[in-house]
């Protein structure tokens, strides 16, 4: 059975990975770690970053190739608009590029590096991940409390696997939770009364997203003191 190649796709750290000169190689630069773990080698580095940024990027894929020639370092221009702290630019960039990418999972293992990057950007990685546009677990990297400068700067490397089965079992306990709150506004009793079955789901919804005050009309005897 052929290996599955392991790749990362990850944003350049505009801070964290911007240390320069000879002495950066003892300064543990997150993105460049990825590919100094001698135990976990990595085939492909995918690193996103925003245009104004280019030159630093071209300088971080030539250090992660220095550091590990066997891996195969790519750069890709993403458009994140102008201010990174924005939930709906950031997001629509990074999905334009899961939209575009060639994913291969049948060969490849994909983990998505979440420790450079804005909070922002980091929570739009993790949803991506957790709904599958992104077929990867994640990643994150921190420096080893070592005095040896080479051995930190390298780190370490964490592999989160999100239990998609764990949020299975919340989603069937949330399902099972409306269930009951239904069967108890129907005081337990079953009914294929598809207008009542509607007045209730539209009764849960409302309660159940707004504290203002209800009102329920019709006529006497129509049940509006047992929905009440």
């Amino acid at each position: 059975m052929t290996k599955q190649k392991i790749v990362v796709l990850g944003l350049l750290g505009t801070r964290m990975d911007a240390a320069s000169g000879h002495d950066r190689w003892g300064v543990w630069r997150p993105t460049v770690s990825v590919v100094q773990q001698a135990d976990w080698p990595v085939d492909r580095f995918e690193l996103l970053y925003d245009a104004k940024f280019a030159e630093l990027a071209e300088r971080v894929m030539a250090d992660m190739r220095e550091a590990s020639p066997h891996t195969e370092v790519r750069g890709h221009e993403v458009n994140i608009g102008e201010n990174p702290w924005d939930f709906e630019s950031v997001y629509d960039g990074l999905f334009a590029f899961t939209r575009g990418y060639a994913f291969d999972p049948d060969k490849e293992d994909y983990f998505i590096h979440i420790t450079t990057g804005t909070h922002v950007a980091q929570i739009c990685l993790f949803l991506l991940t957790e709904s599958r546009h992104l077929p990867a677990k994640l990643l994150q990297t921190a420096p080893k409390q070592q005095a040896h400068s080479r051995k930190r700067a390298e780190g370490r490397v964490d592999i989160i696997d999100l239990d998609l089965a764990r949020y299975d079992r919340l989603q069937t306990r949330f399902a099972e939770e409306q269930r009951e709150t239904r069967q108890h506004l129907k005081s337990g009793i079953a009914t294929k009364n598809k207008s009542f079955n509607v007045l209730i789901e539209r009764i849960e919804r409302v309660a159940a997203a707004s504290r203002e005050v209800m009102l329920l009309t019709g006529p006497t005897g129509a049940g509006k003191s047992q929905l009440a």
